[in-house]
């Protein structure tokens, strides 16, 4: 554990898990700071508690002087690393890590580390429910739900906390170390924050940087991408940790898989194959999602969770809030909010969950995305896309020709109009291929929107 106490630390950007980073420092004795570029009036709910607390607030931009004063600085995830005032820190060698960072010096037990592209949210809330369902001490949260640092005081030798990562938090990782680390699948996004889909992939490798031969990585045997990974982990001092793959196209020769119409689990290369349960019992929509819950096999029965456990946690499962959540059906029309499909990648996934006769709703703020990939879906299974947000023209530009296209501009606009065009047996979809920022709080603000709009025409 780090010694914290009358060390002066400095944490930027005051989001949830800086918020709770704030608070965990100063009760362990360090002299606190917060940092953040919005306004007084803008923190107005977050000041008083850091106030009472002890804590110093600069607001309305970053001091120089005020970086350079300190024995620590702990950065939120959506402050990026390339910061004036964070490059420069690093430049007189002070030490800056994150809030997962910080965390994992504190948190008690093993941990269970889960990032990607798309899949995580889902991936880490049915590993937790396995676990819980097992007896197993378990915790979730990190990039869902609780951050890390919330985690610290209920930890135990005992507890298992199961994580969803991103590639925000694992840019600042060093000594974070999970027992079990997945990586889902690796496609463009972020790349407005990243630079390169190679720095992006980089980052979500950072999930093994400090994993042994006694430890587990689990990836998808149909994502080129997460090679990348398995080649790194195996050239990390003193051996990496022991691979395991997951596939929904083809037997693998270590890892969860499926066959026929059965998941099946296989311990070791040339044992016998465990059946786990059958594919017609996975309740979530989509061929990713039964990716992410072979995904979850294999930890769980890494983890020594039995096949019998696994297929009962699997079977009462609930889609996750926001990720395919069927949140309404109006005359006929099935709505669908995906609001967490922030990226390309998990649009196309959507769109393939449905034979055809969708609304799609896409747009937000734009991620220097490619929406030209989505035309062969759209063409295929989609009668109307209607455009929000500051994305709009460039999904228009970039889709012109392929579908009928209605430049909605808000989402309650576009839920009318899809409302009033979609006839029955055909879905409405929140599918947006973008993040929330430039109308909306946050992708969970944009999704109970939507649900609110789908629950005004019934």
């Amino acid at each position: 554990m780090m010694e914290l106490k009358n060390k002066r630390v400095l944490v930027v950007g005051l989001g949830k898990s800086g918020l709770s980073a704030a608070l965990f420092l100063r009760e362990r004795g360090a002299q606190v700071t917060v940092s953040d570029t919005r306004s007084a009036t803008a923190l107005a709910k977050e000041i008083p508690a850091l106030l009472e607390a002890g804590i110093m607030v600069e607001a309305g931009g970053h001091g120089l002087l005020t970086f350079r004063r300190q024995d620590l600085i702990v950065v939120s995830p959506g402050v990026p690393m390339d910061t004036p005032e964070v490059k420069q820190a690093k430049a007189f060698g002070l030490p800056v890590i994150g809030e997962l960072e910080l965390a994992s010096r504190f948190l008690q037990g093993q941990v269970v580390a889960i990032t990607g592209s798309n899949g995580k949210t889902t991936t880490t809330t049915l590993v937790g429910e396995i676990f819980q369902r097992a007896g197993l001490p378990t915790m979730v949260g990190g990039n869902i739900g609780l951050p890390v640092i919330d985690l610290v005081g209920a930890s135990t030798a005992e507890t298992t906390s199961v994580l969803e990562v991103s590639s925000f938090q694992l840019e600042t990782v060093e000594e974070f170390h999970p027992k079990i680390a997945v990586v889902l699948n690796i496609t463009p996004d972020h790349l407005d924050r990243h630079g390169s889909f190679e720095a992006y992939a980089a980052a979500k490798a950072r999930i093994t940087e400090r994993q042994g031969p006694g430890d587990f990585l689990v990836l998808n045997g149909e994502d080129k991408a997460t090679q990348m990974v398995a080649g790194k982990a195996a050239l990390q001092a003193g051996g990496g940790p022991q691979v395991f793959w997951f596939s929904g196209r083809r037997p693998i020769k270590q890892g969860a898989f499926v066959y026929g119409e059965s998941v099946l689990f296989l311990a070791k290369e040339g044992g016998k194959p465990e059946p786990v349960m059958p594919v017609s019992e996975i309740p979530l929509k989509g061929a990713h999602n039964v990716e992410n819950v072979l995904a979850a096999v294999c930890v769980a029965r890494l983890a020594g969770v039995s096949a019998e456990t696994i297929r009962a946690a699997v079977g009462s499962f609930k889609a996750v809030e926001h990720r395919l959540e069927l949140v309404g059906t109006v005359k006929g029309v099935e709505y669908y909010n995906d609001s967490k499909a922030t990226n390309v990648d998990a649009t196309m996934k959507a769109v393939a969950s449905f034979a055809g006769g969708i609304h799609l709703i896409l747009g937000g703020k734009d991620k220097d995305s490619d929406y030209t990939q989505l035309a062969p879906l759209v063409r295929e299974r989609v009668k109307v896309v209607y455009t929000i947000g500051s994305a709009a023209e460039k999904i228009e530009r970039e889709l012109q020709g392929v579908v009928k296209m209605v430049a909605a501009g808000t989402l309650d606009v576009a839920v009318n109009e899809a409302a009033e065009a979609a006839e029955p047996g055909e879905v409405v979809l929140l599918a947006p291929a973008c993040s929330s920022f430039d109308q909306f709080e946050n992708y969970e603000h944009r999704g109970r929107v939507f649900r609110e709009l789908v629950t005004a025409l019934q």
